[in-house]
């Protein structure tokens, strides 16, 4: 019998999904399974990164799933701190560097997964690179943010960026003493909803004691004569630090597949087909943050780098290599996140986004609370919905509020899914009792109120 070799680059969340749902389908002697990773740890949650640094999750193991000696133990042979400098597509090869002894190495493939996940924006900025600044994409760039809080002396706090990794950020080096200033280049924090619910998150941080400075465009990190960070700079003004947090988001880490001439979309991600396999290559698949996806709402490719996405997609990869057969049909932009108690969720299309796409829409806003208004504590949230005019089709959802809102956008993405309309969602039978829901959810109401925005646009 003829031992095929998959090799999969990315020991993390697609990449290790892969190969373990290969290897359930099948064994040693008919599959060999090599990965390459070039960090210290595999199959972690970077989602989890922020709440480790900010304390609410005690350890750092508690974020790793599997450890390479369990992978290995399943029969995939796992190499850490390796990196793959160049895929050979005519050779079916792949190069790699152990980056402990410098030596390279060639290894044929049969089959190819490519999981190099995203790198987190780091514009070329003067001093960019100097001591006290730091990105937070991987569990050695958390170890490394922890370090340096322990060993500062200052307690002043800069994140430039407040996007999710800003806004997660910001709350975990609140909690961890620190004085906090969010630099912002949008009109709002949180660009992933529309500057009027951004702004209501914008409210929320400065209660909390975060100094959200919008519309802040960073020139430079300034440094002392030491070469640590002191300040940020922008055009206007500076800013004190003694610790800065890079979160600006991420982009695609494609550069091995752009060499090696693989297809990459507007966004610099790899294309796919269904099976999440690379466009024109028949045995090469990609998944994770390094991929585009079919957004199901405006039917054009996107990136949505997002951990339940990658996971889905290593799970669709493993059943194709491994002789089964699996599907990725697309996403509705589902995000939920939190800075203290406030929590902030979307899905499906902003404004811009239904704009962007050539499509009519109306809009709905409506304020409500996550339980009976006469049980004790009910979490305020404000839910603001789109629908296409004339059809009434569920373009999107974004929630902003306190416990309780944010799982509430799955009821949205759900009908997003599904294609349903606004009138159709106002029949849908939610669970009510006056701990969990006013007798009309939030997201119905939202939904009766559009229903009469789309028919007085008519």
């Amino acid at each position: 019998m003829t031992v095929e070799r998959l090799v999969v680059i990315g020991g993390d969340a697609a990449g290790m999904s892969a190969a373990s749902q290969a290897r359930r389908l099948k064994g040693p002697d008919e599959l060999e399974i090599v990965a390459f990773e070039r960090g210290h740890f595999s199959s972690y949650s970077a989602c989890g990164i922020p709440y480790w640094v900010g304390g609410q999750v005690p350890e750092r193991g508690a974020l790793i799933a599997r450890t390479p000696g369990e992978h290995r133990e399943r029969a995939i042979d796992l190499r850490m701190r390796t990196e793959v400098t160049e895929i050979d597509v005519a050779g079916g090869r792949v190069c790699s560097r152990d980056l402990e002894t410098g030596g390279e190495t060639w290894t044929g493939y049969d089959k190819l997964v490519v999981a190099t996940g995203a790198r987190p924006v780091r514009p070329p900025l003067p001093g960019i690179d100097a001591a006290g600044v730091h990105g937070v994409q991987t569990l050695d760039d958390g170890q490394a943010l922890l370090t340096a809080l322990t060993a500062t002396a200052g307690r002043r706090a800069v994140v430039i960026g407040a996007g999710y990794i800003g806004v997660e950020m910001a709350e975990a080096l609140l909690n961890r003493g620190f004085e906090v200033t969010v630099l912002n280049r949008g009109e709002q924090p949180m660009a992933t909803l529309d500057p009027d619910m951004g702004r209501l998150v914008h409210t929320a941080m400065d209660g909390l004691g975060i100094t959200t400075v919008n519309g802040a465009r960073v020139t430079a990190i300034r440094t002392d004569a030491d070469g640590r960070v002191r300040a940020v700079a922008t055009g206007d003004a500076e800013y004190p630090a003694d610790v800065v947090v890079l979160g600006m988001g991420v982009e695609p880490e494609t550069a091995l597949a752009r060499e090696a001439g693989l297809p990459l979309g507007v966004y610099g991600g790899l294309l796919t087909d269904l099976s999440m396999r690379v466009r024109g290559h028949g045995n090469i698949w990609a998944g994770g943050d390094c991929v585009e996806v079919l957004d199901l709402v405006s039917g054009r490719e996107r990136h949505v780098p997002l951990g339940t996405h990658a996971n889905k997609h290593g799970q669709v990869i493993g059943a194709n290599v491994g002789g089964g057969y699996g599907t990725f049909p697309g996403v509705v932009g589902t995000a939920v996140s939190k800075v203290c108690d406030l929590e902030i969720a979307r899905t499906g299309l902003r404004e811009k986004d239904a704009a962007a796409v050539g499509l009519r829409y109306v809009t709905a806003v409506i304020e409500s609370t996550s339980r009976a208004g006469y049980y004790p504590e009910p979490g305020v949230m404000t839910v603001k919905m789109l629908a296409e005019r004339r059809s009434g089709r569920l373009l999107g959802v974004q929630i902003v509020g306190r416990e309780g809102a944010a799982k509430r956008v799955d009821v949205a993405a759900v009908a997003l899914t599904a294609g349903m309309t606004v009138e159709q969602m106002t029949a849908l039978d939610l669970g009510y009792a006056p701990p969990f829901s006013p007798v009309w959810d939030p997201v119905l109401v939202a939904a009766r109120k559009a229903v009469a925005a789309v028919r007085a646009a008519d």
